[in-house]
């Protein structure tokens, strides 16, 4: 995993957790539903921070007997645990404490510690989805930013960049619950933003599982990748004919590559073999989290007939 990938997460953990403290405190002095959601939603997002953290030095451990290509899925596996968390405790607990507040409305004491709080993790939120931001940048190209979403094999960068993303939406109906509710006396609003932030986290937590779950199962490399790897191969004047090549993702840089190739007649063993010498190279040159390479010729008997004995 980058380091860049690691320094998301440490600045969003040290975010959350000032933050979730800062929440605890105002939601206590003031009572508002909405900042005890706000509180648990930053407490369980420094908590997914430290899964994540787990998850990337699991994932870094060096290949085995028994995993011959690493431990990379790891870390996916721990970012859909930090999915299913998401939707548990920040989504479930946030609607029932807005549930419990519609059932029974107080009014909100001392707004203004309320809104100093929310202004201060509004700051520390975009800091923290700034530096997500930068880090997906590096990796998007031309893509847009839900492309990039899309594309990358990196769960970390895109957790941390969907919870900061929740945040600040999570802050914004947190804001809106004290104002309606302090300011016009609808106590009943302060326990509808905390429903709101639940059904974001809801929302996020089930597009983070998706992300995940196709990483998990075996994801391939992007059709930009697979075009340029049959250009790679239709430029060598040794290749005749190929098949589509098969990808898959151990880890955010660990990529699987199998191809099935047909030479052209005529080549010896030799000029086989530095044939896919030179088709290897040229592969992880372009494209670095290639890792493993298979290439078989379904050809390469006939190819070599001529050295054969009769």
């Amino acid at each position: 995993m980058a380091s860049g990938s690691k320094t998301v997460i440490y600045a969003a953990i040290a975010a959350n957790l000032g933050i979730a403290a800062a929440k605890f405190v105002a939601a206590a002095f003031t009572g508002s539903s909405a900042m005890l959601s706000e509180g648990i939603h930053s407490a369980v997002d420094s908590g997914n921070g430290l899964l994540l953290l787990y998850g990337v030095s699991r994932a870094n451990r060096p290949a085995d007997e028994h995993h011959p290509f690493g431990y990379g899925k790891e870390l996916y596996f721990w970012s859909l645990v930090v999915a299913i968390l998401i939707f548990a405790l920040g989504g479930g607990i946030s609607i029932y404490e807005g549930v419990k507040h519609l059932q029974h409305p107080e009014p909100i004491s001392n707004p203004l510690v309320n809104y100093l709080v929310l202004a201060v993790a509004s700051l520390f939120e975009c800091v923290a989805l700034t530096l997500a931001l930068k880090e997906l940048n590096q990796i998007r190209g031309d893509m847009s930013i839900w492309q990039a979403v899309r594309e990358s094999k990196d769960p970390t960068v895109i957790t941390v960049l969907f919870e900061d993303g929740a945040a600040l939406a999570g802050i914004l109906m947190a804001f809106l619950g004290v104002f309606f509710g302090s300011t016009f006396g609808w106590h009943w609003a302060d326990g509808a933003a905390s429903i709101f932030i639940g059904v974001i986290l809801t929302a996020v937590a089930m597009l983070l599982a998706a992300e995940t779950k196709g990483l998990l199962v075996g994801e391939g490399a992007n059709p930009k990748i697979l075009a340029s790897i049959r250009a790679l191969i239709a430029a060598d004047a040794n290749i005749v004919a190929m098949e589509r090549p098969l990808t898959m993702y151990f880890g955010p840089h660990n990529a699987l590559l199998a191809l099935n190739v047909e030479f052209r007649a005529g080549l010896t063993a030799q000029q086989a073999e530095e044939t896919i010498d030179r088709i290897e190279l040229s592969i992880r040159t372009a494209h670095p989290d290639i890792k493993h390479i298979y290439i078989e010729a379904d050809s390469l008997k006939k190819a070599v007939q001529s050295e054969t004995p009769g």
